[in-house]
């Protein structure tokens, strides 16, 4: 069925319209207790949440939901995604619910929804709440005295941080490191810098004081830049730079370039290879990462296993063919001896352990291979298809026999978005820059 409401991840929209009305979150709210309502049993839900300032009105719409539908409703407040996805399991609960729109401005907001298990939903689970939004009546409410009670649970943080710390190795620390961490003044702003100090490091705290309008603001993994000047003006060892919500991580290294979620994935994945960690004998990522990653991972006897866009069709791909590591270029990286969704302090933190392992500068230790020219332009659009028109498509055709075996191109709708992404890489930069200005201009005329 077509999709309304869910997207890549979860229900996203602009706070206040569509989607994230407080009317339509209790709705969700409410199919989402009744897929999980199994028998006459209590049944719990945990609620974490970034630092938006919808997040209290879309709270509260949905714990009303929740308990409508005969939940208890345990709340967290400000804490990573991860998070979430790891309490649910820890807690027992049937159901864990984050209310984020990730890396997206403050305007936004979104729920992405976990089961019993600290996965994501699958297309099916989504698909069974959107049919029960569109048909009230497949909704069933309880009883008077089923209606579910409502708890704030004050050391979920707490929680949280002492299970980052032991995915850590227990004989070492971070002691004589000194760490910028960027947490985008969002769900993270608390935690990881505690995590980090906790563990030894010397921190430098910058995006981490939220006012509710500034999450991932000029900050964060999606604005690197803040990060990586201050690693710079303080000369750190690293730089670490989370998104909103906490699932993605990009570096700064000791120099203050950007080391992204391709040049990560490369060192977890030969490292844990190297000491026979690795499971599935390579790791799992989109289409979006970098040819030079699988060239690199090549060289190792290692594999590369692509999927679409979103961490948790790599997470599906994992969980199908036995791997521990995968992830995106944009620092969406899953480790699942640890974690059941993208983690960045959790990653974080295993760049860091071979850090110190190798005892040389990060800028040494980060950069493994040499990417091949990547660029990514997305083009806006209302209404319509403009990837089915015809012209559009002669031009696509034409691009890709440009290409030839030496490069890859990949057109996609976002799923977060409204925008048409045109992403084209390969060993001649002038050619992929000159596919990807007249794709998107054939494109944004079609759009109009």
């Amino acid at each position: 069925m077509a999709r309304k409401y869910f997207g890549t991840d979860g229900v996203r929209g602009r706070a206040n319209s569509g989607a994230m009305t407080a009317e339509m979150v209790l709705r969700i709210g409410m199919a989402a207790g009744n897929l999980y309502r199994r028998g006459s049993d209590r049944h719990r839900v945990v609620i974490g949440k970034d630092t938006r300032l919808s997040g209290y009105m879309i709270e509260n719409a949905l714990t009303s939901g929740l308990l409508a539908a005969g939940m208890d409703v345990f709340l967290f407040g400000p804490v990573p995604t991860p998070a979430v996805s790891m309490l649910t399991r820890s807690m027992r609960a049937d159901l864990g619910i984050m209310i984020s729109a990730s890396h997206n401005p403050y305007a936004d907001n979104g729920i992405k929804i976990f089961g019993p298990d600290g996965f994501k939903l699958s297309d099916g689970q989504e698909e069974t709440i959107e049919a029960m939004l569109s048909d009230a009546s497949l909704m069933e409410m309880a009883g008077p005295d089923k209606i579910g009670r409502a708890k704030r649970i004050e050391d979920a943080q707490a929680r949280y941080i002492e299970f980052a710390k032991r995915t850590f190795p227990k004989d070492m620390t971070l002691d004589g490191l000194r760490i910028v961490i960027d947490t985008a003044n969002g769900a993270a702003y608390k935690v990881a810098p505690t995590a980090l100090w906790e563990l030894g490091a010397e921190v430098i705290q910058i995006g981490h004081e939220p006012n509710g309008t500034n999450i991932n603001e000029e900050c964060g993994s999606t604005h690197p830049e803040a990060m990586c000047a201050k690693v710079r003006e303080v000369r750190a060892d690293i730089g670490i730079a989370l998104d909103g919500d906490a699932d993605r991580v990009i570096i700064a290294d000791d120099k203050g370039h950007v080391v992204d979620g391709d040049q990560l994935m490369a060192l977890i994945a030969t490292s844990w290879a190297k000491r026979g960690e690795l499971k599935g004998g390579g790791l799992v990522a989109t289409i979006m990462s970098n040819l030079g990653l699988e060239r690199f991972l090549g060289e190792h006897k290692l594999s590369l296993a692509r999927t679409k866009v979103g961490d948790r069709y790599v997470v599906e791909h994992m969980r199908a063919h036995g791997h521990n590591v995968g992830g995106e270029q944009s620092g969406h990286i899953v480790l699942a001896d640890f974690s059941t969704t993208g983690d960045g302090l959790l990653a974080a933190l295993q760049v860091l352990a071979e850090v110190k392992r190798r005892n040389k500068p990060v800028s040494e230790v980060c950069n493994l291979f040499t990417p091949l020219p990547q660029v990514l332009k997305n083009v806006k659009f209302r209404d319509g298809a403009p990837l089915q028109d015809s012209i559009v498509l002669q031009s696509i055709a034409a691009a890709e026999a440009r290409l030839g075996n030496s490069g890859r191109l990949v057109i996609r709708p976002s799923g977060t978005e409204p925008v048409i992404r045109v992403m084209a890489e390969g060993d001649d930069e002038s050619l992929v820059r000159n596919i990807v200005d007249e794709l998107c201009g054939v494109i944004a005329k079609a759009a109009a």
